[in-house]
């Protein structure tokens, strides 16, 4: 039997869910207290639970856990996790340590259908979107395995975020919550490379995580070639949905931007993105582009960095020049693959 996964259920369904299986729903929260805080991998460990629900609840739910194949550490410290899924298929997250900050980097589905053009998570297409226990349990590993102080969590890995709303605003609802893992919302951040209509649903998801847009070119032209879904959802329409996230949320959004050699980091293009940036009044991290085999991209130089940047904060523009960690392991931003 194909049984459903319990961490699929937000506290409000598994009560929900109790019910139907004629158990009283105070039981969704003993539940959620074995598997978030004391972090459970087997019903029978739940041993303030009567026997006849913990053998109800195997025979009718599962509590799996992914399989770790392969852990790699740079010098740098970032962490990398292949695991295998229940399928067979594979997915990878990052743990990156900055100062006194730990950042979990996750992924939401296997591959990617939007094909960025220096983005290897898109290089053999697009799998299927990961469950919301199969992205929960990313989170849980880390925990499990040492990482506990984690203090911040991003939607940045393998796969489009949004391209799986559903599992994906499940799944930071049960992070939120204080019978789940507690997280704060300003911990949350999720990127998009500009799918609108998830933009607009995000905006009325009811906690205060944080967007942030791969943004990555700052004219139509450029950016249909680098980010292709910008063809389907062009820049004056991305940049009127983040301004309704933005006045609905009253949040500030960041717009990330990986500079490529030749292709995107010249004065004029420093110029068009600081219009767009303050146009939302928003930030700008800028990532030096990370090596993916088979495409023929280079990092710009330092000097060239800080010539981008000095134009922003000229600009007037609130400016990072973001580390890309981990690029001994393949594990910076836009390497993360399948294997």
């Amino acid at each position: 039997m194909n049984r459903k996964d319990i961490k699929d259920f937000t506290i409000e369904e598994l009560k929900k869910e109790l019910v139907r299986v004629q158990e009283p729903s105070y039981r969704a929260g003993q539940i959620f207290d074995w598997i978030y805080k004391k972090r459970a991998q087997d019903f029978e460990k739940m041993n303030n639970l009567p026997k006849s629900l913990r053998d109800k609840l195997a025979r009718l739910y599962s509590l799996t856990s992914l399989k770790l194949r392969k852990r790699l550490k740079s010098p740098d410290r970032t962490e990398k996790f292949l695991f295998e899924l229940s399928d067979g298929k594979f997915i990878e997250s990052v743990l990156i340590y900055s100062g006194n900050r730990k950042t979990l980097c996750l992924s939401t589905q296997v591959g990617c259908k939007y094909a960025c053009a220096f983005c290897a998570s898109g290089i053999k297409g697009f799998m299927r979107n990961l469950t919301v226990s199969e992205i929960l349990e990313q989170i849980l590993f880390a925990q499990r395995t040492g990482a506990r102080e984690i203090t911040n969590f991003v939607f940045m890995g393998m796969g489009e975020p949004f391209d799986n709303y559903k599992n994906v605003s499940k799944t930071i609802l049960i992070m939120n919550c204080a019978e789940g893992l507690g997280i704060g919302a300003r911990r949350i951040t999720v990127s998009t490379c500009g799918i609108v209509p998830g933009i607009e649903k995000f905006k009325d998801l009811e906690i205060q995580a944080n967007l942030s847009i791969s943004l990555h070119a700052a004219n139509d032209r450029l950016r249909n070639s680098l980010v292709p879904v910008n063809r389907k959802y062009p820049l004056a329409e991305l940049i009127r949905a983040c301004r309704d996230f933005i006045n609905e949320k009253g949040r500030m959004i960041t717009l990330e931007y990986v500079l490529i050699r030749g292709k995107n980091d010249s004065i004029k293009d420093a110029d068009e993105l600081s219009s767009i940036a303050r146009s939302l009044n928003a930030k700008v991290n800028l990532i030096l582009y990370s090596p993916v085999p088979g495409k023929d991209f280079q990092a710009p130089s330092k000097k060239q960095v800080d010539i981008f940047a000095a134009r922003l904060v000229r600009h007037k523009v609130g400016v990072t020049v973001r580390g890309s960690k981990g690029k001994d392991i393949q594990a910076a931003c836009g390497q993360l693959a399948l294997s």
